[in-house]
């Protein structure tokens, strides 16, 4: 109310000073006396000698005391319907006057009750607009800075936390802007070259020279914020793992003792004004784009920090008010280091995709007769009456084709064609992107109908993971194999898991709806292209994945990576079963009837031992079920051998290693 009602009125300086200042100084914690009354912390129409006046004599409108007696900060007052800029000269006056008295120069401030400004001309700073005051332990903390802090530019960062050259290069240019005054940046890196890894070690740097000591880490969500927190205490953060940390919430907010504080956007922006404007020496913003900016444009306003970004968004994509809100000049990252960099380094830093393609325009464009080949419209007309009538939007069909024999399609295509995982049996890790919650678990149960013989008691293959999911953080480890279940192999997502989740086993990514973000789509394809060493034995490391685009997402966005045929490797049943064939044909030609038996009883165990109720093995149900009789198999003949070589070998995939 009193802020509505100085909006109204133009205050005289006495009346700014009462009604705004004060206030504004209360807020952010200083022990203030009514009136004209001092006390041990705020001191007001403090004299001060050396002034340009015609007694030589002037009064600070407010002095902030330290414990020690010393001054903090010198603030001059204007009226509201002033400048507040008009009372910088003064300010500096009366802050030369304390430093020759206390040989100690205080932090100057000047405002007109509304807009308040900060020049901390002690570091070299020029003056910055702010939205508070400091309170005394950021005034203490400020003043401890400007006598303790180094030349960042003689500081190299940790190589136990980065060592790659485009790392250093980002934390040695960030480091170049700060001395320079600049106090904001921006890092533009692909997805799993170490973003959060350059964070860290710009941390370690800045606490290392004295320039930060309490930092904020802000990410979009919980997982995100417990992923940066396990980095932050990873063994290689060395230098900085042993500092305390906390995740702010508001049961937290009042917490005051660590030195990394992890919070989520919409957490902070709840309780961002418990702490004072200066309390935070670095902010961190994970994934800095224009739509978090909007949504949380507050928290970068009301923190007089430091501020780096970090993205993942391609350079090409980012808007110009992202750089802008970064200072980026000519809409030029601080540093930069992009997909094709990583995949083209020898050796690369991140594995590249191959493309699965199985769509059609009629699912990008809609179907209309007008749009149609002759031999299109010929074939409808056959089909239809009116079929110049026909005529969907993109938007229909869209809305049409999530059904479950479209879903069954995509299931299958996955299972049979998708990269295996490390047991050379199964399918590997995949992330498959579903449209919403309903369709999510569509799919879900569509699997568990298709492919029963994966499902254990209490460990899920196949998991719906979003939002409306009560126990996402266990599902989101138990993917990463951090959890109990290290079953889970296929994790259905809606919006979870399609940022910021670092699964590097990842083998496949199903886009199994549109996605029109051109940013948002290739923050999923970032979801698969974490190397990972040894992931198929010593020396056998995942070097690329493979992703199923049902939706032509790709034509969409323009992008045009040639389309792969999937090799499908054999797996390890299917290979162990053609081994036996091989045996039992060796045998034959041998006339060795013992290693005959032999092999031809291995056989009919294996295919006795085909799961009935998978729809695969259904499907050729008519021979399964003809091998399955006593004797088919010792008969041998060339039909025999062609029926287990390319009918029931194929489906030794659907089997349970267990």
């Amino acid at each position: 109310r009193t802020n509505q009602a100085a909006s109204s009125l133009a205050f005289n300086e006495r009346e700014t000073r009462d009604l705004l200042i004060d206030h504004l100084l209360v807020q952010a914690g200083w022990d203030l006396a009514p009136g004209e009354a001092n006390t041990n912390e705020v001191g007001k129409e403090v004299k001060l000698k050396n002034q340009p006046t015609n007694t030589g004599e002037g009064r600070a409108d407010y002095v902030l005391w330290d414990d020690n007696g010393k001054p903090l900060a010198v603030i001059e007052a204007k009226k509201t319907s002033v400048d507040a800029s008009k009372g910088r000269t003064q300010a500096k006056l009366y802050a030369d006057a304390l430093e020759a008295e206390y040989q100690q120069r205080p932090v100057i401030f000047y405002t007109n009750g509304y807009d308040i400004y900060i020049w901390d001309d002690a570091k070299g700073e020029i003056p910055r607009r702010i939205y508070g005051f400091y309170s005394k332990d950021s005034l203490q903390h400020c003043i401890w800075k400007t006598r303790e802090r180094g030349d960042l530019l003689t500081l190299a960062p940790q190589q136990s936390i980065i060592d790659r050259r485009y790392q250093l290069e980002a934390v040695k240019r960030i480091c170049e802007q700060f001395s320079q005054q600049r106090r904001k940046a921006l890092i533009v890196q692909a997805t799993g070259t170490g973003k959060t890894r350059v964070g860290i070690a710009l941390c370690e740097v800045l606490m290392r020279a004295h320039w930060a000591k309490r930092i904020l880490f802000l990410c979009d969500r919980r997982e995100l914020r417990k992923q940066a927190n396990n980095a932050f205490a990873a063994p290689w953060a060395e230098g900085i793992n042993h500092e305390p940390r906390v995740y702010v919430t508001s049961a937290t907010a009042s917490d005051r003792s660590r030195s990394i504080y992890l919070a989520t956007y919409p957490a902070m922006s709840k309780c961002y004004q418990e702490f004072d404007v200066g309390f935070f020496d670095l902010v961190i913003a994970d994934e800095s784009h224009r739509s978090i900016y909007n949504r949380y444009r507050e928290l970068f306003m009301y923190f007089d920090a430091l501020q780096v970004g970090l993205t993942a968004t391609p350079r090409n994509v980012i808007t110009h008010d992202t750089y802008r809100m970064f200072d980026c000049e000519g809409d030029n990252p601080t540093a930069h280091f992009s997909y094709n960099e990583a995949i083209e380094h020898v050796p690369p830093y991140l594995a590249h995709f191959e493309v699965v393609s199985h769509t059609t325009k009629f699912l990008r464009k809609g179907i209309r007769y007008a749009d149609m080949t002759p031999e299109q419209r010929k074939q409808l007309e056959a089909q239809v009456q009116d079929a110049e009538k026909i005529d969907f939007s993109k938007e229909q069909v869209d809305k049409q084709v999530f059904n479950k024999d479209t879903d069954r399609r995509i299931l299958r295509n996955l299972m049979v064609n998708g990269m295996r995982g490390p047991d050379g049996q199964h399918v590997g890790k995949t992330i498959l992107f579903a449209r919403d919650h309903n369709h999510a678990v569509q799919l879900r149960d569509l699997f568990e109908e298709m492919y029963p013989q994966f499902m254990k008691p209490r460990k899920e293959f196949c998991a719906v993971i979003d939002n409306y999911v009560d126990r996402a953080e266990q599902l989101i480890d138990d993917f990463k194999g951090e959890g109990g279940n290290d079953n889970l192999t296929i994790a259905i997502s809606v919006d979870m898991l399609d940022t910021g989740i670092d699964v590097p086993e990842v083998l496949n990514l199903v886009f199994a709806k549109p996605v029109k973000s051109y940013v948002k789509f290739w923050q999923m394809i970032g979801r698969g292209t974490r190397l990972c060493l040894n992931l198929f034995g010593p020396g056998l490391h995942k070097e690329s994945f493979q992703i199923f685009d049902h939706w032509g997402n790709f034509e969409y966005f323009g992008e045009n990576p040639p389309e792969i045929q999937p090799h499908v490797k054999k797996s390890l049943l299917q290979q162990l079963f053609e081994a036996r064939i091989e045996l039992a044909e060796c045998a034959l030609a041998s006339q060795d009837s013992h290693t005959f038996q032999l092999a031809a009883e291995l056989l009919f165990k294996d295919v006795r031992s085909l799961p009935d109720d998978t729809v695969p093995v259904r499907e050729k149900w008519r021979e399964v079920k003809t091998l399955q009789q006593e004797g088919a198999i010792q008969r041998f003949d060339a039909a025999t051998v062609s029926l287990l070589r390319n009918t029931l070998a194929p489906l030794m995939q659907y089997r349970s290693l267990d």
